[in-house]
């Protein structure tokens, strides 16, 4: 019978404790989780005008395009005009520093951007900037 406990001692003090290493693993996913940047997209691939006096912009968390058609994109779905202000009302609450950039395509007409500047004021953002590509 003693022969038999220590049998089964000398099992328990074989095995390989993996619980620290699945501790490590987890802290690093965390870590690597709430470090990563997430981008942004905006839903559609827009032409945009060049410039010269283009700066880049990281901190924009509102995207908006407008593509050559004058449809309205915003996170990846087009939305109807009358809906653009709701939408950013939306957005700047989940994240009220956040900026709008619009991405409007060379080929689409200023009306769209007007308005869709216009909706991002009356929805309370102030920090409004239009994409170009650096000349």
């Amino acid at each position: 019978m003693r022969r038999m406990l220590q049998t089964a001692n000398e099992d328990d003090e074989n095995e390989i404790n993996i619980t620290p290493m699945l501790d490590v693993v987890f802290i690093m996913l965390i870590f690597f989780i709430v470090t990563a940047s997430f981008v942004k997209e905006s839903g559609i691939d827009v032409n945009r005008p060049d410039a010269q006096t283009a700066e880049r912009q990281d901190r924009a968390n509102i995207l908006i395009a407008i593509s050559e058609n004058n449809e309205i994109w915003i996170d990846g779905r087009e939305v109807d005009p009358r809906a653009v202000r709701a939408n950013i009302e939306r957005l700047r609450a989940e994240n009220p520093e956040g900026s709008v950039v619009i991405q409007a395509d060379r080929q689409s007409v200023t009306e769209k951007l007007v308005e869709v500047m216009d909706a991002a004021r009356q929805a309370g953002v102030f920090n409004v900037s239009i994409a170009a590509q650096e000349d």
